[in-house]
């Protein structure tokens, strides 16, 4: 059983910034270098979208909202991923979920999610 836990959200005024962490305690490392990460979010009434993701070797992508203001990394030693947000907007509050993805067979794992609030 994967399990991924995700830590560091929090109440945050707009401009402000945050960083999520998500470790993967029970995996193992040569496995966990293995998958594609992934940060996701919900909001009240809307469905689970897709924030940014990263390869095992380092390639990032971004949803058009977050593009120049949110930051995914990975420290593969440490089997954490990471989510550098800035420059919160009110939009962005949401419960953010991590997601690994295995790309050969589409096996994927949630963690419990870390609520974001950005509010004033």
């Amino acid at each position: 059983q994967v399990q991924l836990v995700e830590s560091g959200g929090g109440l945050v005024q707009p401009g402000g910034s945050l960083r999520l962490s998500c470790k993967a305690p029970r995996m193992i490392l040569s496995t966990f270098t293995q998958y594609v990460m992934g940060w996701y979010r919900q909001a009240p009434g809307k469905e689970r979208e897709l924030v940014a993701a990263i390869t095992s070797g380092g390639s990032a992508d971004y949803a058009d909202s977050v593009k120049g203001r949110f930051t995914i990394s990975r420290d593969n030693s440490r089997k954490t991923t990471y989510l550098q947000m800035n420059s919160l907007k009110p939009e962005d509050t949401a419960l953010y979920f991590c997601n690994a993805l295995m790309p050969n067979t589409g096996q994927n794992y949630w963690g419990q999610g870390t609520q974001v609030a950005v509010s004033s």
